[in-house]
């Protein structure tokens, strides 16, 4: 670490040490010198570009604290890139909300920022189906509680156990096991191989599809009871129509009737029918 000091021509006050490589700096230094840069940035205009030094070398000297934090979530399979940039926004919120008059160390001030930033990261932007966040939440508990159960008994912990350490519901906990399924989602494009040959298969290949004539069957086995509650004549009347496909006037040739009172049984009927289906859906 190189540090040049001097004094302000402008103002007469001691002038901050410039430093060549704040991120070289070692943490013990880092806490001294920072105690100094806030001082002198309580004092300074914003805006100016002794100001914008002061800020930005603060930032640039703590990011050690960011890499710690961030170093917490590695296990994630995140880009570590991504985390500690995401840390380092924490940082800037926690240098522009400090006071010295805090009379508490930057570090155990800002590290909470950063580790809150990088948790709403992952909370807003690493689900891959969208879930309340209580959910999210209670995901992360489930997964410290499993962790916890595991290790004292073990054995995978039952829901119930779960509850308990949890001070939860046993529905609450299914909810969050369930919602869990939501962070990680695999394409359907991608490939399986198979066991016998170097043959593969998309994911997509052995999922079913919906068979259009199971909505038919759910159909007649809600019409059957309907049906059976008509009289005679109009399910001859339904049976000529529909399985016979007779005309409405041959109808009424065989029943003796004219086509037009055909015609206004069969809607009756059906209306009578269609009111029932919609009634059981």
């Amino acid at each position: 670490m190189t540090v040049v000091t001097g004094t302000s021509t402008d103002t007469g006050i001691a002038a901050l040490p410039e430093i060549v490589s704040p991120q070289g700096v070692e943490p013990k230094d880092a806490r001294d010198l920072s105690k100094l840069f806030f001082s002198r940035l309580a004092t300074l205009e914003e805006g100016t570009a002794e100001y914008q030094y002061a800020r930005n070398t603060l930032v640039e000297m703590n990011m050690s604290l960011v890499r710690y934090a961030a170093g917490r979530f590695r296990h994630r399979g995140d880009d570590m890139e991504d985390i500690v940039q995401v840390g380092t926004i924490g940082l800037i919120k926690a240098i522009n909300r400090f006071e010295l008059s805090r009379e508490v160390q930057f570090a155990t001030f800002a590290v909470p920022y950063i580790v809150g930033e990088i948790k709403r990261f992952f909370r807003d932007t690493s689900w891959a189906v969208h879930v309340p966040r209580r959910l999210q939440e209670a995901r992360v508990e489930l997964a410290k509680a499993t962790d916890e159960l595991s290790t004292r008994l073990g054995r995978a912990p039952k829901v119930a156990e779960l509850a308990e350490l949890m001070n939860l519901t046993e529905e609450e906990v299914i909810e969050a096991r369930q919602a869990a399924n939501g962070y990680n989602t695999t394409s359907l494009d991608a490939a399986v191989h198979g066991d016998r040959d170097d043959s593969q298969a998309a994911i997509a290949d052995f999922i079913g599809e919906e068979d259009p004539a199971m909505e038919l069957v759910e159909d007649f086995h809600a019409l059957a009871p309907l049906l059976a509650q008509l009289s005679e004549r109009d399910r001859e009347i339904l049976r000529l129509r529909f399985v016979d496909e007779l005309t409405q006037s041959q109808i009424g040739e065989r029943l003796g009737v004219s086509q037009m009172h055909v015609s206004r049984l069969l809607t009756r009927t059906l209306s009578r029918l269609r009111a029932g289906m919609l009634t059981t859906r």
